[in-house]
């Protein structure tokens, strides 16, 4: 049906308050907004893209995690469960500590702090005039005492040979007195028949009489020669075991004189010094200490819950605190036989007052490759973290090539 024109004019000239109030406002706006108001897509076409990248979004993230939980899960089912790890283990070496054997004061010091020092070599020197002279008296001594004893072997062989004289003497004696005897036989025979006189029977019976006397002066003088080589010999046997002692002393007075040198027992690093130039020293006294880099360990204290996977020969991953990113190839050398509270000064007796259990934990020596140790990157104290592979047998491990 078609409007009458008046009416048309009629809203032409008075527009409906509704629609003129809506086109007056968006006529107020300016251009630019009317435009990106009509190009702007509504609110359901743009929700609908957003929820596609957001599942997609959370499908790639599970997937990521279903991966990495398998891949941890296999890893920990053919690595993980074998691998014991602590970080309560510490580089060890067999520090040596040098002390003073003798008394004196130190003369030099030729080594400089932290430098190394090889096994023998000269580290300190203490004064040695006083010693030196000790062992001249020393050696003096020992010479006049071997002087001694030639002359006592002299004496020996001169006596020796008075025995051999009081022995002739005897033979001398013995036959005088058997002629002094024949002729007493015969002179008392001739007395008895009246052929000769008294006086010639007297003389014969006075030289029977003075050879028998003879006889026994020579026997005399014969033992007291005897008698004196055996005194003889006991004076050369005193002298001998006085030469001993002498020569003792001798041996400690060269001694005592080496001793004035200090000497480093093993190769290692001096170091800890606590002399100087100077300072008086006494026999016992701790001079310094030689540190074996070169022959270090670690003492990797475990629980005592893991000790039953443990034993010598299995390789262990070694990281070392302070130098990041490095890790050496080491093997389990042994287990102690106790745990450390047992060797301290005071051991727990849980026997008496309250009673909490503790987890105790036992040391475990493991040894470091020697091509690693003579590095020095390892000084004893330093932390580091040790994983013991406790499988039997593991793939690309070679116990007897980590050492």
């Amino acid at each position: 049906m078609a409007v009458p024109a008046r009416d048309q004019v009629a809203r032409v000239v008075r527009p409906d308050p509704d629609v003129s109030e809506a086109a007056q406002e968006l006529r107020a706006r300016p251009a630019e907004e009317r435009t990106q108001e009509a190009s702007a897509p509504s609110e359901t076409e743009t929700a609908k893209p957003k929820s596609a990248l957001r599942r997609k979004i959370l499908t790639g993230v599970g997937v990521l995690a279903a991966v990495g939980a398998i891949y941890f899960g296999v890893h920990y089912m053919l690595v993980g469960r074998y691998m014991i790890s602590t970080d309560d283990a510490y580089v060890r070496a067999n520090n040596t500590t040098m002390g003073a054997k003798i008394a004196g004061h130190i003369s030099k010091i030729l080594p400089g702090d932290n430098t190394r020092v090889g096994a023998g070599n000269i580290v300190f020197r203490i004064d040695e005039g006083d010693y030196r002279l000790a062992l001249e008296s020393a050696q003096a001594k020992v010479a006049t005492q071997e002087a001694t004893i030639a002359r006592i072997d002299r004496q020996a062989t001169a006596q020796q040979s008075a025995v051999d004289q009081a022995q002739s003497q005897l033979v001398s004696a013995e036959a005088a007195t058997k002629r002094a005897q024949a002729d007493f036989a015969r002179q008392e025979e001739l007395s008895s028949k009246g052929f000769a006189s008294k006086a010639t029977f007297d003389v014969s019976q006075a030289g029977r009489d003075q050879a028998v006397a003879a006889v026994q002066g020579a026997q005399a003088t014969l033992a007291a020669a005897q008698a004196q080589v055996d005194v003889i010999k006991a004076q050369k046997a005193e002298a001998e075991g006085q030469l001993q002692e002498l020569r003792a002393a001798l041996a400690k007075a060269i001694r005592d004189l080496a001793f004035t040198e200090v000497r480093a027992p093993v190769d290692g690093i001096f170091s800890n010094r606590m002399v100087n130039v100077g300072d008086y020293v006494q026999p016992g006294q701790r001079l310094a200490n030689v540190v074996p880099l070169d022959d270090v360990y670690i003492d990797a204290n475990y629980k005592e819950t893991q000790l039953g996977r443990l034993k010598p020969g299995q390789p262990v991953s070694i990281t070392v605190d302070a130098v990041s990113g490095c890790t050496i190839k080491g093997v389990v050398d042994s287990l102690a036989p106790a745990s450390g509270s047992v060797f301290t000064l005071l051991p727990p007796d849980n026997a008496t007052g309250n009673f909490t259990k503790v987890v105790q934990r036992v040391p475990v020596r493991i040894r470091v490759p020697f091509s690693v140790a003579r590095e020095n990157l390892l000084r004893p104290g330093m932390s580091v973290v040790t994983t013991i592979n406790t499988k039997p047998e593991p793939d690309g491990v070679d116990p007897i090539a980590a050492r």
